[in-house]
């Protein structure tokens, strides 16, 4: 089996590529290692594989026809997997023309590029809970929800999911879409929530809390996503993927004061709170329903979310 990884070098691209390698899979991943957050810690987490058989690193955005003009689409590629993307919904209001740029334009290069194999090759994008908006139904269920995204980066997403059915009628593509639900975990982005909070409740400084606490999310370990995009990747090669789009969650909505609690107690240290007002782009509740993953997938999320935010913390001081 022979992978092509984009944004493998990030937060969950680098686990996915972790346990493919474990599992004696080739991966290529194409990475541009941006300035979103520091590029040396995007490196830390592939240096185990650079060098390895098997392995190798295509540097380039995805935008660029130079990147892709590195990679032949007919060398025994297996399948793809496009996670390269800019992340985040307030940076995404700040920077609305980036976030199109990257997650529309970039998915469709990515999507051009499966499409001129010899046989288009199966497609699996990493979407996000943020497509959902402030749906006012909870859990948000995929054949449902009207999607009415409040940032930027959620209409990316939309767009990005639209382009993948595209080319799903256009040219016959086998393809998923995944909308992760507030991953954490090991390696998490320094500007979410956790991370963060960690950080600063470690060190006494105060944490900024945007509304009054009740908003809430579903927080999902990256372990648990990694083995969803899996499965999902498995039953897509297998040709017994019934449906297109698949939430990864954990099923359960957790409010922001009750994660402050469960940070506190994994750095055993009560946090300074900084009370400021909501802030644009931001939803009351995100709430995954795993019914069709569930069904289809095989889904079943194991990692408690006090557990993996111990896991997280532990993590945090190793670094």
């Amino acid at each position: 089996m022979r992978i092509l990884l984009t944004g493998g070098a990030g937060f969950i691209g680098s686990h996915l590529l972790d346990t493919l390698r474990d599992q004696g899979v080739e991966v290529t991943v194409v990475d541009d290692f941006n300035d979103f957050y520091a590029p040396k810690a995007k490196r830390a987490n592939i240096e185990p594989h650079m060098g390895t058989p098997g392995f190798d690193l295509v540097e380039g955005d995805i935008r660029e026809e130079s990147t892709w003009a590195r990679l032949d689409p007919s060398a025994g590629w297996t399948a793809v997997i496009h996670i390269a993307a800019r992340a985040g919904v307030r940076p995404s209001l700040l920077e609305p023309q980036l976030y199109v740029s990257t997650n529309v334009d970039g998915t469709a290069a990515a999507l051009q590029w499966a499409s001129s194999a010899p046989e288009p090759l199966p497609f699996v994008l990493a979407s996000s809970s943020s497509v959902y908006g402030d749906a006012n139904s909870v859990p948000f269920c995929e054949e449902t929800a009207v999607l009415q995204p409040v940032s930027p980066y959620g209409a990316s997403k939309v767009a990005a999911e639209e382009l993948v059915e595209t080319w799903v009628r256009a040219h016959g593509m086998r393809a998923a879409a995944l909308r992760f639900f507030t991953v954490y975990g090991p390696r998490q982005r320094p500007d979410l929530a956790i991370h963060k909070f960690a950080r600063k409740i470690s060190r006494g400084e105060p944490i900024p809390v945007f509304g009054d606490g009740s908003s809430a999310r579903d927080y999902t370990h990256v372990q648990d996503v990694v083995q969803g995009a899996l499965a999902a990747l498995k039953n897509l090669l297998d040709g017994t993927l019934n449906e297109r789009v698949y939430n990864l969650g954990s099923d359960r909505s957790i409010s922001l004061d009750t994660m402050i609690s469960v940070v506190e107690e994994a750095v055993g240290r009560r946090a300074v709170i900084d009370r400021q007002p909501n802030q644009p782009g931001d939803v009351r509740r995100t709430w995954a329903d795993l019914g069709r993953s569930q069904r289809d997938l095989g889904y079943a999320p194991t990692v408690r979310f006090e557990d993996g935010v111990a896991d997280f913390v532990r993590w945090l001081r190793s670094q």
